[in-house]
């Protein structure tokens, strides 16, 4: 095994040295030199927008061309059928390389609705979209959330009637990422309004051409708008583009809610690493001279170490990985510590900061903190809100007592 990865790892840098150019250094880091945005959401022009995901489809491509596409998929749909381990170590890899953001194509569509038709669709439906997701000609978005059901999946509304050999859907989603560059939206539906809720949906796969499908954007107050609301108008799908069977569409979802829960928790890179970098916090205090603050002092001390165990925590569960046996509890922790710790950072920042939180005095590194600050709240919520993270530790892996359960919402439970 130790051979074989070291051999992955040779052929992984021979394909990025023909491709790309190395990155420059992200561990050093000097105050007031290179570019201090610290946004996590886009805030692109719809053009520059554009440009950027042409990109990560191209990048996306030569990947996949080069054998790097979809380390872990099977070889009929194009991918190696490697382990976990060689995604990550690749990962590990590239991220030595100045090589195009492919998170519009991979964090939900490759991450999360992959894995899913590949487990639940119809061979038709695997043999036409996973090849083209895993090269990079298609994009899916994960059409969940509506404005009456959150993060309680199970009350979803819109409803999807058979007609004949067709269902008929109708209803709203909301919160959809990248829908409006998406050609496929795995949507979760009401098809049985009399059945226990989580026994009355069905899953379908929605071109999302079709009549009737229209995305509007969400402008978010941060500037851009990843995410859209979806309106879904008499359309019209297939019987043979419904994911696993009528009525089973909860556990398509769990599929999909798994594979979230491990992208969401592994998160690391980007704004998140550098709002939690012992070297970018301490210069910010004393860029505002509060380094003498001996109680601010303490707290990023604390957050510090709460990063720190985080990184810790994935790492177990890379080793676990390694061996063959796949994470228990340590991705929902994980998913859980990682809102908590960026929410205590933007805290932290925000005392340190001061009126500069604010008001844009031109100091490098201050107001540029605000894209982060104002993004902070969406990350309590995303990947499952933190009331239901706690729910599914304290009852699934503590094993403590569900919370009590009236007569009247006895049905909500599964």
């Amino acid at each position: 095994m130790e051979q074989d990865m070291q051999d992955f790892a040779a052929e992984a840098r021979s394909f990025l040295d023909a491709h790309a150019a190395k990155a420059p250094d992200r561990t050093a880091f000097t105050w007031g030199e290179g570019d201090d945005s610290m946004a996590y959401f886009s805030s692109l022009a719809p053009e520059e927008d554009r440009e950027h995901v042409r990109r990560a489809r191209e990048w996306q491509r030569v990947r996949h061309e080069n054998g790097f596409g979809w380390i872990t998929g099977p070889a009929e749909y194009g991918g190696r059928g490697l382990t976990p381990v060689h995604d990550l170590l690749y990962d590990a890899i590239e991220s030595e390389y100045d090589v195009a953001d492919t998170g519009v194509l991979g964090v939900i569509g490759l991450g999360m609705i992959g894995p899913t038709i590949l487990a639940h669709a119809q061979p038709h439906l695997k043999d036409r979209w996973l090849p083209a997701m895993y090269r990079g000609d298609a994009i899916a978005c994960q059409l969940f959330s509506e404005p009456g059901a959150g993060s309680d999946l199970a009350s979803v509304a819109t409803r999807a009637v058979r007609e004949g050999g067709d269902w008929v859907l109708n209803g709203q989603k909301v919160w959809t990422s990248v829908a409006q560059h998406s050609q496929i939206g795995l949507a979760l539906t009401r098809t049985n309004p009399d059945a226990p809720k989580h026994r009355g949906i069905t899953a379908f796969l929605v071109p999302m051409d079709a009549p009737g499908v229209e995305v509007r954007p969400l402008r978010q107050m941060t500037g851009g708008a990843d995410f859209n609301e979806v309106f879904l108008t008499d359309v019209r799908i297939p019987d043979d583009h419904r994911l696993g069977e009528v009525d089973g569409g909860w556990t398509v979802a769990l599929t999909t809610l798994m594979n979230e829960r491990a992208t969401v928790g592994s998160e690391g890179a980007g704004p998140v690493a550098a709002a939690l970098s012992p070297d970018r916090l301490s210069a910010l205090m004393r860029a505002t001279w509060t380094w003498d603050d001996r109680a601010l002092r303490a707290r990023l001390a604390e957050l510090l170490v709460d990063a720190m165990a985080t990184e810790h925590l994935n790492t177990r569960a890379l080793r676990k990985l390694r061996s063959g046996v796949a994470p228990g509890p340590e991705m929902s922790v994980s998913k859980l510590m990682y809102g908590q710790n960026l929410t205590r950072a933007a805290h932290f920042i925000t005392d340190a900061l001061g009126p500069r939180a604010i008001a844009d005095t031109g100091q490098w590194g201050t107001y540029a903190w605000t894209e982060l600050l104002l993004a902070t709240p969406a990350l309590r919520i995303l990947g499952g809100t933190e009331e239901i993270m706690k729910n599914i530790l304290a009852e699934r892996v503590l094993g403590l007592p569900k919370e009590p359960v009236t007569a009247a919402a006895k049905e909500v439970r599964p």
